[in-house]
């Protein structure tokens, strides 16, 4: 008689070991303070299935006026640009009237190893959450990291979530 429910409880356990784990591209500290100067990584943790990743497509988004890519030993980068609306002071004093939009890094990834890749960004003066869509192109087949959830609290539940920051307040705490 407990036969049948060994078969299921067996069943049940192969189900949920062989169901597809996702682990999403994430940024290693995925909190910044508002008005100030973010340093961290997305950290990519898988190819397509068996496919290794040959680039990682990041788009950056309108709020930040201030991005820069860390290059990568072996691997290529390419920066897209837009005009921004009204020019920006940069770092040094100097007019900026272009902004990052998008920055590619192309290489090679195995899909059973992991990698990061850097950002330096000038985070906007209000607080809340900042996705950045991404796509992942691999040698067959591509992940689209581009979904935006409703709130931040359903980002976990959000099929493919595009990578999340969250942007603090400043409480004075940082110095500029």
């Amino acid at each position: 008689m407990t036969r049948p429910f060994a078969r299921i409880g067996l069943l049940a356990a192969i189900c949920i070991t062989a169901s597809p784990a996702f682990a999403h591209i994430v940024f290693d500290a995925p909190r910044g303070t508002a008005g100030g100067y973010y340093a961290g990584v997305l950290r990519v943790s898988h190819g397509c299935g068996a496919a290794p990743t040959r680039s990682i497509r990041v788009e950056i988004p309108a709020a930040i006026t201030i991005a820069r890519p860390q290059p990568k030993p072996g691997w290529t980068l390419d920066v897209e640009t837009q005009p921004l609306s009204e020019p920006v002071r940069g770092e040094g004093g100097d007019l900026i009237t272009r902004r990052v939009s998008a920055i590619i890094w192309t290489g090679n990834l195995p899909a059973d190893q992991f990698d990061t890749f850097g950002l330096m960004l000038k985070l906007p003066a209000n607080p809340g959450p900042l996705f950045f869509p991404t796509k992942q192109l691999c040698e067959r087949g591509e992940n689209d990291w581009t979904g935006i959830p409703a709130s931040p609290a359903a980002w976990h539940a959000t099929p493919m979530p595009a990578p999340m920051l969250i942007v603090d307040e400043d409480h004075g705490m940082h110095g500029h």
